[in-house]
């Protein structure tokens, strides 16, 4: 019998999880005692390796010692024939995990809820929020469990979270499940986010099923494991602070503060010092998403994250051609999460959070914490769209260059991503010309453009590594909407290449990859008018 035949009959099943206080071999099932085995279940000498076995990992489960008055305990539900869709080796590594152990059968078991580590404890976590500007006294993880807080041998902890595990109290009439579909497009938009230097939960895995679910039609349950080093979002301390339970606000704001935080505590006031640079955080995290077209589609203060991460990813997209007014949530009829609107939203979600926190800061320091948002907002802001124009130094009028650039490709429908990547291409004179064909108002984008080009002529050595420089910092491929679709598609029909040979394609959005070029072409129409719910 082959290693992996054996392992899967011996495997522990999630529900035997017994009383035995010694670790589980989950890959052969043995109950293991002292330091542990010194060769792993496949004859590998695990004491020279760098990287681990699924039974290697360190459990250290933080937030579910808060107790009950946080979360619920909630095992898995599991979905039927678990197989692997995709997986992210940069993602596994944060665990220290092997890339072949995606390979193994017990890994899409793990995953899907068929097996538990012994060590894990799942846990629901019960928060609250607002949604759309309105409170929502009682929400929480209506389809996602907390199953387990992973250290690393760089001794960071990582939340390993299962999303659409099934129902749990918080599922509001939900069936608890997530579909194939948005499972996908919640992995594809974590890891394109992290390539892009853009700050994010990760997405180490898609397993998908036979299982199925019904939404606007039947499609197939699936599961996603997140990783964050901590899923305490706004909306926990809303939870606390509205409900009138103090004793438990001061113990989240302690645990986040020792554990996140840590930092802060030597400040003269160690909470406010805290919340300060969740402010700063936020500032650079917004920045980054304008600057790149980033569109998060549901900023609720349930989906900000405690971290300053991109977090809970629903009808997410990147701009195609350039609109500030873009809503990419068809069900925001009003427009609340545009691309416009995520800045004065940030900052009103940040508002909310500190609300929350009068229990333990005064209000005036609050007010002076937040009012820190929006310049550092705009410096960091204004930082990145010099460095996409090829720019080092800083000059006054540099905003207003960028706002006229923007004014122009609005009014033309410009390709906002392959605009800057163009105007990397060549010498700045070159390339202006190049980037004119875009343009409809070619007067006022005339002008812009000699603006630009004597704003290059000032900057003292500023044609040495141009191309370089801009293209560092330009993305050639980026997630667009009927990428995702197209790779949806082909998964919900049983092939699971195209998913990742995308996700292969954008773990490297600077580098121009031979082969890959009809990902880095401008959209079709029918691909920038693609409707996206939260529908899950």
């Amino acid at each position: 019998m082959n290693a992996q035949n054996a392992c899967e009959g011996f495997a522990l099943d999630r529900r035997q999880a017994s009383s035995h206080t010694d670790p589980l071999c989950i890959l052969c099932g043995s109950w293991l005692a002292g330091d542990g085995p010194q060769s792993g279940p496949l004859g590998i000498d695990l004491q020279e390796q760098h990287v681990k076995a699924l039974d290697q990992l360190t459990f250290d489960n933080r937030f579910a010692r808060l107790g009950d008055a946080f979360s619920t305990q909630v095992l898995p539900e599991p979905i039927a024939d678990p197989r692997l869709v995709v997986a992210s080796e940069s993602a596994m590594a944060l665990l220290d995990l092997d890339p072949a152990q995606a390979e193994l059968p017990v890994f899409a078991e793990l995953f899907s809820g068929h097996k538990l580590w012994e060590q894990a404890d799942p846990r629901a976590m019960v928060y609250s929020g607002h949604q759309f500007g309105s409170y929502n006294p009682r929400l929480g993880d209506g389809r996602g469990l907390l199953l387990a807080e992973v250290l690393n041998d760089q001794g960071q902890h990582w939340d390993l979270h299962l999303k659409g595990a099934g129902q749990t109290p918080y599922s509001r009439m939900g069936d608890g499940r997530a579909v194939l579909r948005s499972s996908i497009r919640e992995f594809l938009g974590s890891e394109a986010l992290h390539a892009l230097g853009i700050a994010t939960s990760r997405a180490l895995c898609v397993i998908g099923s036979s299982t199925a679910v019904w939404r606007e039609a039947r499609e197939s349950a699936a599961m996603l494991t997140r990783l964050a080093q901590s899923h305490v979002r706004f909306g926990h301390f809303e939870y606390f602070y509205y409900t009138k339970q103090p004793e438990q606000q001061r113990l989240l704001i302690d645990h986040v503060l020792e554990h996140h935080y840590p930092e802060c505590r030597g400040a003269e006031q160690p909470y406010l010092a805290m919340f300060r640079t969740i402010v700063e955080r936020n500032a650079e995290l917004i920045a980054r998403w304008q600057a790149y077209g980033f569109c998060h589609g549901v900023m609720n203060t349930d989906n900000m994250s405690i971290l300053g991460i991109t977090f809970d990813f629903g009808p997410y997209a990147f701009l195609d051609d350039f609109d500030a007014n873009f809503i990419c949530n068809h069900s925001d009829d009003r427009g609340r999460y545009s691309y416009a609107n995520q800045v004065p939203i940030a900052h009103w979600n940040l508002s909310a959070l500190a609300q929350a926190l009068t229990t333990v800061i005064e209000v005036e320091p609050l007010k002076e914490a937040l009012g820190l948002f929006l310049p550092l907002y705009q410096a960091h802001y204004l930082d990145l769209m010099r460095r996409r124009l090829g720019l080092t130094t800083a000059e006054d009028d540099d905003m207003a260059l960028v706002e006229r650039l923007l004014q122009c490709m609005q009014r033309g429908g410009v390709d906002y991503s392959l605009f800057f990547r163009k105007l990397g291409e060549q010498p700045a004179a070159e390339a202006l010309k190049v980037v004119r064909d875009d343009f409809i108002d070619l007067a006022a984008f005339d002008a812009w453009g000699a603006d630009y080009l004597a704003r290059c002529e000032r900057e003292a050595g500023n044609a040495e590594g141009r191309r370089e420089r801009m293209h560092a910092v330009n993305p050639l491929y980026v997630l667009r909407n009927y990428l995702a679709q197209k790779a949806i598609e082909a998964a919900e029909a049983g092939d699971y290449s195209e998913v990742r040979r995308l996700h292969q394609v954008l773990s490297k959005p600077f580098e121009e990859q031979p082969g890959m070029q009809a990902y880095a072409e401008r959209p079709p129409e029918w691909g920038k008018h693609l409707e996206i719910s939260c529908s899950s």
